[in-house]
């Protein structure tokens, strides 16, 4: 029987019986190998996969024993990663491939990723605590030395295994792509062969990692991605793709205002469209259940509802920021001190004043809202429970609040995870808006057929959720010599985590530190600061945004610095770098983008600008040089953008520009159209003709140049995006003259 051990940071542990995965036929055997959580007391037990279909136990056999585990090694030599982060486009799959192959040596097309199952023991974030999902850039940075660990204690032991075989000293066996070797008598095995006697040897519990210098794939080489081919060929899964037997689509009408209710429906219309089976009410409106996802859309639309207003909220953008510039003439929850500001600006030989503004945006995932709940098989106690089959990014979260609205016990709601076409922050929804609203329409039917929730891209738009509008007020006061002495700044907008689970842990002395991120921690030395929050309370859904509370922070702060240096008759970079002394990695970013971005060459022509910004997010630092070319008709283009990332220890290169590259599209589409606009409470927008992203034709040419670094790993799925509206509002200003404080950012008018 497992014996309980106290377990110390990230030891490996072979959780089964004798270490390995058996098949009833004796097809496939494996070593497996799980990763524990630091300093955690914890009984081994293995888990029964219950067959294909199930998350982490695709490649076993129905009946048999296997642990949650990181590692699988097959008898027909397959590698097999398992992945507990979600795969929605951002190289996490190639990430996690990456470290485990590294450490065993493996070939890289014998490793494969799968997802793996809801267990938050097993599976959690590290930096979140006892919690699984996906956010915030921390894949690959909190899994590092944990799927190191795993891929050397699996060598570990296939090389204990062949010493024994072979009766050669441990020492003289070498293992290179793939194949374990003794070249003094010439043995040679695959890991497939070698796998089931490795089970018989002791569990390293600190397996040795290699040392960077002797890294092949870490840093080194260009790997296809994990997720490319399968993507391409249509192999892999998404929500979309799932059939089930007797399933129901089921599409929804939401209210049209936030804070409506249902007053009474007249469905006859639509149970009258061919197909539709069902109509339900739920919580968050009427539900139309039909044979296939047309035939409910129709059937929605056919619906006749006189939805009850009277807590509805109507106000529009202009008039949330006119109560938005009340609240900002007074200080609010104050985020950050460091002297006295006011005194300083009273003092200050000038002072700067602006007001930057950003909208509401949708997250905009090119794949909408989706999930499919399925009833599932009994369990021990004769409960009997459901599937979650969906693009999860939020396993512990979602599991728990499906579970809430099932009445079963979270352990009976088995989520499985599936491919996420994009997310943005929109899957990680800290009420899992959608799944509850799934598992409200699944129970609403009857809980007998599975239900695959559509969500249309028009509900994407209207039904929320979206990143917050914000205003922001900033004081800078000069001395005569043009140094800043004083930077006073105030903040409003609505906070993503004031009623969540998250608000004991990022809501301090009642301040949502989301919503000052990038403004309390400034890289630049100024004795004076004060940065201050309101966060009014308001019905219009907000969550997280791709970068989150550094997606308008950077766009207030970095033009601010520019306007600042423009007033000190400074170079922007000079202005910045003269600032820096004790922000070394900004500082290593910022005059890296300046040298690649020509920032000391040759000036530009009349009618171009070129602007500079710096942002540390999610622990990465990032700069940009943005070059842009007035059209003469009130337009512009962005024609060049110049990228230096710090992001620590380089996992894969290539992830790392296409992250660069995406995360910049993805803030250029915000700096230059994209904007969610209320009216009377309405959302103006509603699909990509309106809701605007940037095409193929806007994106400029981009460079990216990553700084070596030995420090720990850090994000990059997200801190590009903050950095691009800043460098590309002050490239305008360079070009017309003026500034701007509002985005989109737009020249004409």
């Amino acid at each position: 029987m497992p014996q309980e051990t106290t377990m110390s940071n990230h030891t490996i542990v072979n959780l089964s019986r004798r270490g390995f995965l058996k098949t009833a036929t004796g097809a496939v055997a494996g070593l497996t190998l799980g990763v524990w959580l630091p300093g955690r007391a914890q009984t081994a037990s293995p888990q029964r996969i219950a067959g294909p279909g199930m998350a982490g136990g695709e490649h076993a056999a129905v009946g048999d024993f296997a642990p949650n585990a990181f590692v699988r090694i097959g008898s027909d030599d397959g590698v097999t990663v398992i992945c507990k982060h979600l795969e929605m486009g951002q190289g996490t799959y190639t990430g996690l491939c990456t470290l485990v192959a590294e450490e065993l040596d493996a070939r890289w097309e014998q490793v494969q990723p799968e997802g793996a199952p809801v267990d938050a023991e097993r599976y959690n974030n590290l930096f979140w605590g006892q919690v699984q999902g996906t956010g915030g850039s921390t894949a690959i940075a909190n899994a590092y030395e944990q799927m190191r660990k795993a891929g050397a204690a699996a060598r570990a032991m296939l090389v204990g295994a062949a010493a024994e075989r072979w009766q050669v000293p441990a020492a003289e066996i070498t293992l290179s792509d793939g194949v374990v070797s003794h070249a003094a008598s010439g043995r040679q095995a695959s890991f497939g062969e070698l796998a089931e006697a490795a089970a018989d040897q002791p569990v390293p519990e600190a397996p040795k990692l290699k040392a960077p210098a002797d890294f092949k794939l870490i840093g080194k080489a260009f790997l296809p991605r994990k997720d490319s081919l399968p993507k391409c060929t249509g192999v892999a899964q998404f929500t979309q793709d799932i059939r089930l037997p007797n399933m129901l689509t089921a599409c929804i009408a939401h209210p049209p205002r936030f804070g409506a209710t249902v007053r009474a429906y007249d469905d006859n219309a639509a149970r009258a469209i061919p197909g539709v089976e069902l109509v339900v009410q739920v919580p968050t409106g009427v539900a139309v259940l039909a044979q296939d996802f047309w035939s409910a859309k129709q059937g929605r639309d056919a619906l006749k509802i006189d939805w009850d207003e009277a807590n509805a909220f109507k106000q529009g953008s202009e008039e949330i920021l006119a109560d938005y510039r009340k609240l900002a003439e007074q200080p609010g929850l104050p985020a950050m001190r460091i002297g006295d500001a006011e005194q300083a600006l009273a003092g200050a030989a000038r002072v700067i004043d602006a007001e930057y503004r950003v909208p509401y945006l949708a997250h905009a995932a090119m794949e909408t809202m989706d999930c499919v709940i399925a009833p599932d098989a009994a369990g021990p106690d004769g409960t009997r429970g459901v599937r979650v089959i969906n693009g999860e990014q939020f396993q512990t979260i979602d599991q728990q609040a499906v579970a809430g609205v099932l009445g079963l016990p979270p352990a009976r709601v088995r989520i499985e995870m599936l491919y996420a076409g994009g997310s943005f922050g929109r899957r990680a929804n800290p009420q899992s808006d959608y799944l509850v609203e799934a598992a409200h329409i699944f129970k609403a039917a009857g809980g007998e057929r599975p239900v695959k929730l559509i969500w249309t891209r028009e509900d994407d738009m209207r039904a929320g959720w979206y990143r917050p509008l914000f205003l922001h007020k900033l004081r800078a006061g000069l001395d005569a010599a043009g140094r800043p002495v004083a930077w006073q700044h105030r903040i409003v907008g609505q906070s993503i985590m004031a009623g969540t689970a998250f608000e004991p842990m990022l809501v301090v002395d009642e301040v949502d530190q989301t919503s000052v991120e990038g403004a309390k921690e400034l890289p630049y030395a100024i004795p004076n600061q004060a940065v201050d929050l309101h966060s009014p309370a308001l019905p219009v859904p907000v969550q997280w945004w791709r970068a989150v509370g550094s997606t308008h922070t950077a766009f207030a702060v970095e033009c601010m610095m520019d306007e600042l240096a423009a007033a000190a008759g400074r170079d922007p970079v000079d202005f910045r770098l003269a600032l820096m002394d004790a922000s070394p990695r900004e500082r290593g970013v910022l005059k890296l983008a300046a040298e690649q971005g020509d920032w000391y060459g040759e000036p530009l022509a009349d009618g171009r600008g070129r602007g500079i910004a710096v942002h540390k997010s999610f622990g990465s630092y990032v700069a940009m040089v943005a070059e842009v070319t007035l059209d003469g008709a009130g337009g512009y283009s962005v024609d060049r953008v110049v990228i230096a990332v710090d992001c620590g220890t380089v996992v894969n290169p290539d992830v790392v520009v296409a992250q660069m590259e995406g995360g910049m599209g993805f803030g250029l589409s915000a700096a230059l159209m994209s904007e969610i606009t209320l009216q009377d409470g309405l959302v103006q927008q509603s699909n990509f003709h309106d809701y605007l992203v940037l095409r193929i034709d806007k994106m400029p040419s981009v460079e990216v140049h990553i700084v070596p670094s030995t420090e720990p790993s850090t994000g990059v799925g997200e801190p590009a995006t903050p950095v691009i509206a800043p460098a590309v509002a002050n490239a305008l200003a360079a070009a017309t003259g003026r500034r701007l404080y509002a985005l989109p950012l737009r020249v004409a008018g």
